[in-house]
């Protein structure tokens, strides 16, 4: 859901849209300066919190009243003026409250986080020092309703910002990404909902920070979550190495060995990681959380209680009719070099979008029919998932998308490594005057590409995804290795997806869980002794994923093997429980070997703080 369990412990206030602006605004904060002063190993800077209006859509879009930070005498920021200190540095913050309310300050104190706290009042002024004596990224904040921190959704929900202890020698060339909201709750709305916003460094795209860097760069980036929802961040086109992960207290440094490769990372509230990339080819790509409703007209203030202001939406043009919103980072890559392609005739395959009306409620179901199967001749057909598709490292495939729908269309080949033109993001992959276009009714695009590695990934929309994945739009994609065969009776692929889009965001009733297509999946058959792949694959549109496979209570053991595609580390590459909490776009390859005939189960929806309730439980016999 868009606004998790959390948040719902307060309703929050229903602050108005604003046209008329106060004087001040809360200016977008890239995150590059750092603020304060560094002298003789101390760190000082002057904060003050104030009232001010945030306009996260651009200077032309709606604006929202929101609390803020400045150094003293300077512009109001969103985020908040960088704190970056060396390694064992005295930091020494004077904060002044100048709100019309108290308010708790977190994050600049020795145990950091919310671990500590420090009440201020109206114009009251304090001091708080620590030592900086742990090096990774943190963040430091203020709530000034009595509430979870990270269920502040509007006043003082943009008093955030970045805090990163750098260890002794260590380069500073990174960018630092913060991700806020600001959202009311509608009772009467349809979603939910009232209006609201979700921003990266105070900006919601398409109005987010362009990122333009060159072929062959090595990016390093840290991402912070100061929003009460988890965010699956996904890039596209490359993998990246996590570096680092914290959660505001603590900061876990991975040794060089322990630093997996993915395209997906989950981020919890309050949670931050290091990550690093280098763009082996040039082009459009982006950066965005996985979230369907979190890049959708839901995250735009244009939508004012389930309805949108279309005459607004002049202010926002960027890859129409697409129109993304939201946690979305757009990133050009600049050529520098020659890229190789290939010379061997590309496999042709047709790949159809198809649409049926009021399959849930009022809402089409939409499905991939693969062309020259036997579906494409039923045409009420809606297999789901998509036919997976069996693709050869280093063979290059010609796939025909043909939409037979009734909105656009557009694929993206999620986790493949591939050129930018056929990524799937229409108005935006390609570069130059080469940008894919959405794919019309009626109309068909032909894109091609050479998978570079073995392992799992899956295709799914990319246009109208908050619609279009729930209700259909994605199957899994198995790259193997040449000359190996492809054995479905020990290859097993589970896809988790969604019955149908959700309308009510908050309150629901909210989708069921499908596991390859079915509420009620068919028990499972294995054989004891034999080594299965189980190919895990979570395309949920706005929830995440528990999974366990289970010998009466207790799950048994596994072996982890791939993330996103990619070989874990030997460290990570171990037996342990099988159990998984996972969230959409992430992929996960497990082996198991039962050892004896007996009963087990596959258990999903397993309760926890986001989904309550009972599981659903699906018989595995060993023979």
């Amino acid at each position: 859901m868009l606004v998790s369990a959390i948040v719902l412990v307060s309703l929050g206030a229903h602050a108005p849209v604003t046209s008329s602006a106060p004087s001040e605004q809360l200016t977008p904060n890239d995150n590059r300066q750092p603020g304060g002063k560094l002298e003789n190993g101390v760190f000082t800077i002057r904060l003050e919190a104030r009232e001010g209006v945030w306009f996260p859509e651009g200077p032309n879009g709606k604006s929202v009243p929101a609390a803020g930070w400045a150094e003293e005498g300077k512009p109001l920021q969103n985020p908040g003026p960088v704190i970056r200190v060396p390694e064992g540095t005295e930091v020494r913050a004077t904060v002044h409250n100048a709100l019309a309310t108290k308010m708790a300050v977190f994050g600049l104190g020795e145990k950091r986080g919310l671990a500590d706290s420090a009440i201020i009042a109206p114009g009251e002024t304090r001091e708080l020092r620590f030592v900086a004596s742990t090096p990774g990224t943190y963040y430091y904040g203020a709530r000034t309703n009595p509430i979870h921190y990270f269920a502040r959704l509007t006043d003082d929900s943009q008093l955030n910002g970045a805090l990163v202890v750098d260890a002794k020698g260590a380069k500073t060339d990174d960018r630092i990404f913060l991700m806020s909201w600001w959202f009311t709750l509608d009772s009467l709305s349809p979603t939910g909902l009232g209006h609201g916003t979700m921003t990266i460094n105070g900006l919601s795209w398409p109005h987010t920070e362009r990122i333009d860097v060159t072929q062959g760069d090595s990016l390093h980036w840290r991402v912070i979550n100061t929003t009460g929802s988890p965010h699956p961040m996904h890039l596209h086109g490359f993998y990246f190495r996590l570096d680092a992960k914290g959660n505001g207290v603590t900061d876990k440094q991975y040794a060089p060995a322990d630093r997996r490769m993915e395209v997906t990372e989950l981020m919890d509230p309050g949670e931050t990681m290091l990550m690093t990339w280098s763009p082996n080819r040039p082009g459009n790509w982006i950066f965005h959380c996985h979230f369907a409703g979190h890049l959708s007209q839901l995250s735009s203030l244009d939508n004012e209680s389930g309805k949108m202001d279309m005459a607004d939406m002049v202010n926002h043009k960027s890859d129409r009719p697409h129109q993304m919103y939201g946690l979305v980072i757009g990133i050009s890559v600049k050529a520098k070099g020659e890229i190789a392609k290939s010379t061997e005739i590309p496999r042709a395959m047709r790949l159809i979008v198809r649409e049926v009306p009021d399959v849930f409620g009022k809402h089409p179901g939409y499905a991939f029919v693969l062309g020259g199967s036997p579906a494409e001749k039923q045409r009420e057909a809606l297999p789901v998932p998509g036919p997976a598709l069996i693709l050869r490292r280093g063979q290059p495939v010609k796939i025909t998308v043909v939409n037979q729908s009734n909105d656009h269309a557009a694929v993206h080949w999620h986790g493949v490594e591939l050129v930018s033109y056929p990524d799937g993001v229409p108005g935006w992959s390609g570069s130059a005057n080469h940008i894919l276009p959405a794919i019309a009714p009626g109309d068909s695009l032909t894109v091609t590409f050479t998978p570079p590695r073995a392992g799992t990934f899956m295709y799914h929309s990319h246009f109208n995804e908050f619609s279009q994945i729930p209700s259909g739009l994605y199957g899994p994609i198995i790259v193997l290795e040449p000359g190996a065969k492809y054995n479905p009776d020990v290859d097993r692929t589970l896809m988790f997806s969604d019955a149908g889009p959700t309308t009510n965001v908050i309150a629901g009733p909210f989708a069921q869980t499908l596991l390859n297509g079915r509420t009620n999946p068919s028990a499972m058959d294995l054989k004891a002794g034999t080594r299965y792949k189980f190919r895990l694959i979570n395309i949920k549109g706005d929830g995440t994923e528990t999974l366990g496979l289970m010998q009466g209570d207790k799950p048994v053991e596994w072996r982890a093997v791939a993330k996103d595609g990619a070989t874990l580390p030997a460290s990570q590459a171990v037996m342990m429980a099988a159990k998984l909490h996972f969230a959409p776009g992430e992929i996960y390859d497990f082996e198991y070997t039962p050892s004896a005939p007996g009963e087990l189960s596959l258990k999903f929806e397993l309760p926890d703080d986001n989904t309550p309730g009972k599981p659903v439980v699906v018989p595995v016999h060993v023979h």
